[in-house]
């Protein structure tokens, strides 16, 4: 299976696996933020549309909102990261994602910058 990696410039990676996008938090992300603390999900959300907030998130250094990079419709969230949000801070993509998508527009995905 191709696995493709982009990045957002508000400091998310998205991850095309299959048809399937892992959204997470990139290096940049983290560095913006500063550790992080706390986190909260909207666990309701059938689908995600591009800027639509995918967490609120309190750091060392910041108090925000995360925003979609993509639209598409939710395969899955990280719920582990409301007991545990400290995950974030980790650089392991296994730890550090958010949610998941699919049928996601190509186009979007393509639209994301290759750098961090």
């Amino acid at each position: 299976m191709e696995k493709q990696m982009k990045y957002s410039e508000n400091g998310l990676w998205v991850l095309k696996e299959g048809d399937n996008y892992r959204i997470g938090l990139s290096e940049k992300g983290q560095d913006d933020l500063g550790e992080v603390m706390f986190v909260e999900l909207p666990n309701t959300l059938d689908e995600v549309r591009e800027n639509d907030v995918l967490l609120g998130v309190e750091g060392a250094k910041a108090v925000t909102e995360l925003l979609s990079p993509l639209t598409g419709v939710v395969v899955q969230f990280h719920a582990e990261l409301t007991d545990n949000p400290e995950q974030l801070n980790s650089m392991d993509k296994n730890d550090n994602w958010i949610l998941e998508l699919k049928d996601v527009e190509p186009d979007a995905f393509e639209k994301l910058s290759a750098e961090v």
